[in-house]
């Protein structure tokens, strides 16, 4: 009867652990983009979604004229002038259907487009993120690791 019942109460504790996937991750906090380029803040914007701007940048002045970076390339000509660190890339993005992953628009300083974005987040750590055309048929994805 001890066994039987010391048994039942390690399968219930075991149904009560989460298993991987289950977990939530937050991607709010400081990340660093792909190569340590930059650090992106992701917050909370309004509605349940997620919004994310450049906050510092590994070589902040344009080696040419010794400014801060603006957002040269950008599509919007009007906006070329403004500094690159508070440029919003993270835009509006919204938890999906699978657990850990968030879809948007996410902006790309380094070719001035908005592109259908995902986030995914692997573990606490690390998150990937993708901008896609053409309904999703090409995409291009970076790791961005948490900042400490």
């Amino acid at each position: 009867m001890r066994n039987t019942t010391s048994r039942v109460i390690i399968c219930l504790l075991a149904l009560l652990v989460p298993v991987g996937s289950a977990f939530a991750y937050d991607p709010i906090g400081t990340w660093y983009t792909a190569g340590n380029r930059a650090q992106v803040r992701i917050a909370h914007c309004g509605r349940g979604t997620l919004c994310g701007g450049i906050v510092w940048l590994k070589d902040p002045k344009d080696p040419k004229t010794g400014k801060p970076w603006t957002d040269i390339n950008n599509s919007d000509s009007t906006k070329r002038t403004r500094p690159l660190i508070g440029v919003l890339i993270v835009l509006d993005l919204a938890l999906s259907n699978a657990p850990n992953k968030w879809r948007g628009q996410v902006y790309n300083a380094d070719d001035g487009r908005t592109y259908s974005g995902y986030l995914t987040m692997f573990d606490p750590d690390a998150l990937e993120l993708k901008g896609c055309v053409l309904g999703g048929i090409i995409c291009r994805s970076e790791t961005w690791t948490r900042a400490r």
